[in-house]
């Protein structure tokens, strides 16, 4: 077994009372304090008894909790794990009914993988009248489990979590948990869902220990997290999340007893909604080559457009045009092809050339400004929409159980910023070329540095492919790096729609159509006789004589001398 580094004076903290916050490691054992949270490491082959002592006589139950980064570790009641005895994940925990006298029992860990395992681990004590965690489980195999289970994909994060019983004291007998629906019986129960985030971009260890060790109980999950939810003991005993690659969260839950005013803890569990052991597209490589290179080309075009996108009107038309073909195109195949993210991207960028050329086309053919302009408000619309449903209001049940609720009212939103550019198309698109230009600026960030300002649109996509995502908790974190980005979204988009607005005050207000002009200026030359491009020849006509020049031979004329005048 490795050692954990110390020096005799760290022997004396297992003597000290319950002021020590962690505790330290002896050989193949360890001794927690109520309480008190303790470093463990585990070798291969190795199992550590973990030995809980001082346990006072008004505490009925406790829970021995132990938390690793990535690696798979082992609780048992017994030195050979067996089934219903033990459980095997990277967050577990076991809940011990003491009995009468009871003052020290003895759990035992180990690592399932034949790799040293390194975590921290704490027991919780708890009374009579407090909630007991899982003990009215029939999915999960241990008896009693207060342990909350996670699972995650690309789109959602659910937990699921077994029920619990009321309260009672060391030797009396637990109540039936189905035997009646009464207000005298765990039906009364209330379960809050709290998440906590960890630091932004900080995949280490200590920060997890000390988020973990910030919110393992009542008092610190209530002070130091979030609470999103509240499920009644009817409701099932699951909640689902936004995922969120790369960002750490932790997420508990907490029974109340609302006629005894108690509450008891779940053992706390995270996820970084990434692989720590894939090498390929895991938590350390997060962001994918062409993802990131799309971004940053994207960033580029956004930044010029910010600032130049009304007096290059073209290339605005171009770039917005590109953005709505594409990412259409790319929803479509995601739901109906099973190619995979960098096929469909390529693809989407193909079809989105293709739709800018075609916007660029139809001003330039047409000259229908209000129609590309619309097509334009759009994008802003998109935008404005998505922000919104960003914000808290996104998480209203009302839009999270009706997708037709949702997407009405997400439409009517994008639909009716376009009617506003109907009275001012000028000033709409400059607008339009700020704020969308320097949100294309934070994406480009976000490809290489995380930021939740990315799930204002990202949200959007994840519930057009995913059917199942419209009863996810969209909730994300807003850390120091997200203020700064707004700042500079904000600083960006009032500088360029404040230059454009200036620059173009006085000139028309858009560009007129070059196909237009140049039937105009075919008409002109057609009736002005004395314009003299009137007698110019065609210009067919003109390419073949220039072409007859360079091929035919100059003949001599014949006379060599000077004629005399």
């Amino acid at each position: 077994m490795s050692r954990w580094i110390w020096c005799p004076l760290l022997q004396l903290l297992l003597l000290l009372p319950l002021g020590c916050e962690v505790q330290a490691q002896v050989e193949n054992r360890v001794v927690f304090l109520p309480g008190a949270f303790q470093n463990v490491s585990v070798s291969q082959n190795e199992t550590v008894q973990a030995v809980v002592s001082r346990i006072p006589p008004e505490v009925a139950f406790i829970t021995l909790q132990f938390h690793t980064q990535h690696r798979n570790a082992t609780l048992s009641y017994t030195r050979m794990p067996g089934l219903g005895l033990s459980l095997t994940a990277v967050d577990l925990g076991l809940l011990s009914a003491l009995q009468p006298g009871q003052v020290s029992l003895s759990l035992f860990l180990s690592s399932p993988d034949g790799d040293t395992v390194a975590g921290t681990g704490v027991i919780l004590p708890y009374s009579g009248t407090d909630p007991v965690p899982g003990a009215c489980n029939t999915e999960f195999n241990l008896d009693i489990d207060p342990n909350v289970y996670i699972h995650y994909n690309l789109y959602e994060t659910t937990i699921r979590f077994a029920p619990a019983n009321l309260g009672y004291e060391r030797g009396e007998t637990p109540q039936a948990c189905d035997k009646s629906t009464e207000s005298t019986t765990r039906w009364r129960l209330q379960y809050d869902i709290y998440q906590y985030f960890l630091p932004e971009n900080d995949l280490s260890e200590r920060s997890l220990f000390n988020g973990i060790q910030a919110v393992a109980n009542v008092q610190g999950m209530m002070e130091n997290g979030k609470r999103v939810l509240t499920l009644l003991s009817s409701d099932m005993s699951m909640a689902v999340f936004n995922s969120i690659p790369g960002q750490g969260v932790i997420f508990s839950v907490v029974v109340r007893d609302p006629l005894l005013n108690t509450s008891a803890s779940y053992v706390s569990a995270h996820t970084y909604a990434c692989s720590f052991a894939s090498s390929l597209d895991g938590c350390q490589t997060l962001g994918k080559i062409s993802t990131k290179l799309f971004f940053t080309v994207a960033g580029l075009a956004g930044l010029f457009v910010c600032f130049f996108g009304h007096r290059f009107f073209k290339c605005e038309l171009f770039c917005m045009g590109f953005s709505f073909a594409m990412f259409f195109f790319f929803v479509l195949s995601r739901r109906t092809t099973g190619l995979d993210y960098d096929m469909c991207l390529a693809l989407s960028a193909v079809i989105g050339v293709v739709g800018g050329v075609l916007l660029v086309m139809s001003w330039w053919r047409f000259g229908s400004v209000m129609a590309c302009i619309f097509v334009v408000g759009l994008m802003l619309g998109f935008l404005i929409a998505s922000t919104v449903f960003f914000t808290p209001l996104g998480d209203l049940d009302l839009f999270r159980r009706s997708d037709a609720v949702f997407w009405v009212t997400f439409c009517c939103i994008m639909f009716i910023v376009p009617l506003f550019f109907v009275r001012w198309p000028r000033e709409g698109n400059i607008v339009t070329c700020g704020i969308v230009g320097a949100y294309a600026v934070v994406l480009a960030v976000n490809a290489y540095v995380y930021t939740s300002l990315s799930y204002i649109t990202l949200n959007i996509l994840k519930r057009f492919l995913n059917s199942n995502y419209s009863a996810a908790v969209t909730d994300v974190p807003f850390q120091t790096l997200d203020y700064i980005l707004i700042t500079v979204w904000v600083g960006l988009g009032v500088c360029g729609i404040v230059l454009q607005l200036y620059r173009e005050r006085s000139r028309p207000f858009f560009p007129p159509s070059p196909y237009l002009m140049w039937l105009q200026e075919r008409e002109r030359r057609k009736t002005n006789v004395l314009d003299p491009s009137h007698h110019f020849p065609p210009l067919a006509d003109r390419l073949l004589a220039r072409v007859r020049q360079l091929t035919k031979r100059t003949e001599p004329a014949g006379e060599h001398t000077p004629l005399l005048l």
